[in-house]
């Protein structure tokens, strides 16, 4: 399989398949994929199919059959790591085995399957295919995750899929993943943008042309097809084929045959079809812009990809996959603080991951081999600050406006947290009973004859506006952070302390 990874992966031979659940949230923490057997014809098959950066040797079905696993294994070059069994073994693999390094204690920890993982080395040419063939889909989001799942579930069939999303999300990323987890993954793997060529040369490009064929074409060519033959042709931007064009695929997709710009000879076609677009093809289709016969032929097996600004939790983690990148392909390297990637984390975004790809590449030229701070960051990732030196901003004492006490205030802000402190415990029953609600007039608050807790108000209040904000940004946390000015890890403290959902 991992010739057939999402990412590099891990081999785990185990009879006990909850044990698996866990060990591929642990790996998964760790970067790696994890593909499990629990028998020895599907060991051969993944031994042969597939490309691993070692394998974790389990319980498995007794010694007899253990032996036998570590025979297949020892034919592959790769690294056994051994896990849930006595201890005593590793000495005695050992001396048949050279490639058994370690015994893992159970529960498997962070810390000690590091130091093995890095112990471990798979043979070179493997190691450089899947640096080079499988590209990454970044973050531990629970969207990505769905979209790993799907990617996993339709990538052995022979189905049509069609990739959505906006500029920049990674639409190539998830076909090459597809691809690379198919049957057809020792096959070429052929991309094409379709919005990138002229709707004149698009069918030359696509089936290729006959000498003479055309003014220019002086010899023969193969087109996009005749070269994805046995693999898969990834048809980028399909959104932008022309109605002329769109009949034409439509044929071949259909009949599985097509011919040469300039010749009426069928070549048969076994090809597999990955499109994707930015636009959606529906409204294309009631502006007549798409053919809906054709579009239903794509769709079989739909993958939306969200944008970032949907799944901003995965920012540091893209953000660290493009460090990792740079460093690997020895184009230089840079650090970000905590804050800049805090910073980083409440960006929306609009180019998506290919935005946060250049932007790494960009301060890895501006601060090469360095550490950049939040205030190093170019000014646009950076939130308009609406507090400015009072003496710039008002020629008098400004009116009086209860949601900016609260609204640039720091967690460790030893005022809030004196303030917060002195609040009372059923705070947040009231407030869920409707405490928040008070009468709040349009230039303030009133206070009649008994008085008013200002404390207790002001926390009233807060709460509302932050129900407000969260209401306008549909529950989007780091969006209501930007709306009331203050940073987002403060505005999720408040939230845990007010017991408001988001």
């Amino acid at each position: 399989m991992s010739d057939t990874s999402l990412q590099p992966a891990i081999l785990l031979v185990e009879d006990d398949s909850q044990l698996f659940n866990e060990i591929k949230s642990l790996m998964g923490f760790m970067g790696f994929d994890t593909f499990y057997v629990n028998d020895l014809d599907a060991l051969a098959g993944a031994l042969n199919n597939g490309e691993f950066i070692c394998v974790l040797l389990g319980a498995f079905k007794g010694e007899r059959s253990r032996v036998e696993a570590l025979q297949k294994i020892q034919l592959s070059n790769l690294s056994v790591l051994l896990f849930n069994q006595d201890k005593s073994n590793l000495d005695k693999y050992q001396s048949q085995f050279k490639h058994v390094l370690s015994h893992l204690e159970m529960p498997l920890k962070y810390e000690p399957v590091s130091e093995a993982l890095k112990k471990a080395r798979a043979p070179a040419a493997a190691v450089g295919k899947l640096v080079s063939r499988i590209p990454k889909l970044g973050g531990n989001s629970a969207a990505i995750q769905y979209v790993r799942t799907m990617i996993e579930q339709v990538a052995k069939t022979s189905a049509s899929v069609l990739i959505l999303g906006e500029s920049g999300t990674g639409k190539e990323v998830v076909a090459r993943n597809i691809h690379a987890l198919s049957n057809r993954c020792k096959a070429g793997f052929v991309p094409v943008n379709c919005g990138a060529i002229p709707a004149d040369l698009l069918e030359s490009e696509l089936f290729g042309h006959e000498k003479g064929a055309f003014t220019g074409a002086i010899n023969s060519r193969q087109g996009r097809f005749e070269l994805a033959e046995k693999g898969t042709l990834f048809l980028d931007e399909i959104g932008d084929m022309s109605l002329p064009m769109q009949v034409k695929l439509l044929r071949v997709l259909q009949e599985r045959t097509f011919e040469r710009v300039g010749s009426n000879k069928s070549i048969q076609s076994d090809v597999r079809i990955l499109a994707a677009t930015h636009r959606n093809l529906e409204f294309n289709i009631k502006d007549g812009k798409f053919r809906e016969d054709l579009f239903y032929r794509l769709n079989v097996f739909p993958i939306e990809l969200p944008s970032l600004r949907e799944r901003l939790e995965d920012v540091p983690f893209l953000l660290q996959d493009q460090v990792d990148k740079l460093e690997a392909d020895n184009r230089g390297s840079v650090r970000l603080t905590a804050e800049a990637t805090e910073m980083l984390s409440q960006y929306s975004w609009p180019g998506n991951v290919r935005e946060l790809s250049n932007l790494v590449e960009r301060l890895s030229i501006l601060y090469p081999d360095s550490i950049v701070d939040a205030q190093h960051l170019p000014p646009k990732y950076q939130p308009v600050s609406t507090f400015q030196p009072v003496e710039k901003t008002f020629k008098s004492d400004p009116p009086f406006n209860p949601a900016l006490m609260f609204a640039d205030l720091d967690e460790n802000d030893e005022i809030e947290k004196g303030l917060l402190r002195k609040l009372p415990d059923d705070l947040p029953k009231k407030i869920s009973d409707g405490f928040s609600e008070m009468a709040i007039t349009e230039n303030g608050s009133t206070i009649d004859d008994d008085g008013l807790d200002l404390k207790e108000h002001l926390a009233g209040l807060e709460v509302l506006l932050i129900r407000q904000a969260l209401g306008k940004t549909k529950g989007v946390v780091a969006h209501a952070a930007k709306l009331l000015k203050m940073r987002r890890t403060t505005l999720v403290e408040k939230l845990k302390k007010y017991d408001i959902k988001a």
